[in-house]
């Protein structure tokens, strides 16, 4: 398998919202978001049918899922740390340095989150997190370990419910994040995930637009 910029972002993917079947072939991966599920499909480009995962008796409530088989990828997949079952399990991937952002961007728009919002103590003050959720802290460290020895920043690990952590970086330490994650800005991602970091920036850098404006002015 050759490395890409697309290639490492899928496998963020389904590092996150992919699983391995038992059977040494099939690889599944599953959405609540049609489009990710495009994307999957159309970088490793697949003919598979799309087909629905339903929550339980309520089928009003789905998931989007599509199923295929390739043995090389499965393989490929097995020799870079990922397995079957690997949601409390999963540990250090041999990812290359160079495309680390691309599959953090895949980690980050599979099992990721960002938020947001103006801090009532201090009336100039704008908040901006973002976080990586995973049933492994021993995965959470390693994403950590290795942000830090390639950004040169550092986020924390807390606890979220009975069996899951969650890795947060603040706002300075977000913004470098998002640089590196979407680079170029054109890369491929879940646009609504993208669209409330981009508000999120906006108000940000807007903000310090109007205080060099102040400061230029005093």
């Amino acid at each position: 398998m050759y490395w890409s910029k697309d290639f490492a972002y899928v496998t963020g993917l389904i590092a996150t919202d992919g699983c391995l079947s038992n059977d040494g072939r099939h690889i599944d991966f599953t959405s609540k978001d049609y489009e990710q599920i495009m994307n999957v499909k159309n970088i490793l480009n697949l003919n598979n049918k799309v087909g629905q995962k339903y929550r339980g008796y309520d089928h009003n409530k789905f998931y989007y899922r599509i199923q295929f088989g390739n043995i090389k990828l499965y393989n490929f997949f097995l020799t870079i740390g990922l397995t079957p079952n690997k949601s409390k399990t999963i540990g250090a991937l041999d990812i290359p340095n160079a495309y680390f952002g691309d599959y953090l961007r895949g980690n980050f728009d599979g099992d990721g989150y960002s938020y947001s919002y103006w801090d009532k103590r201090w009336k100039s003050s704008f908040l901006f997190y973002i976080g990586f959720c995973s049933a492994s802290k021993t995965y959470l460290d390693w994403i950590n370990k290795q942000i830090k020895y390639l950004y040169k920043i550092e986020g924390h690990i807390k606890t979220a419910g009975k069996s899951a952590y969650q890795l947060v970086y603040a706002k300075n330490n977000s913004l470098v994040l998002v640089d590196k994650m979407y680079h170029p800005k054109s890369a491929v991602c879940l646009q609504r995930k993208k669209f409330k970091i981009d508000k999120s920036l906006g108000i940000i850098y807007g903000q310090a637009g109007m205080l060099k404006l102040v400061n230029r002015h005093a």
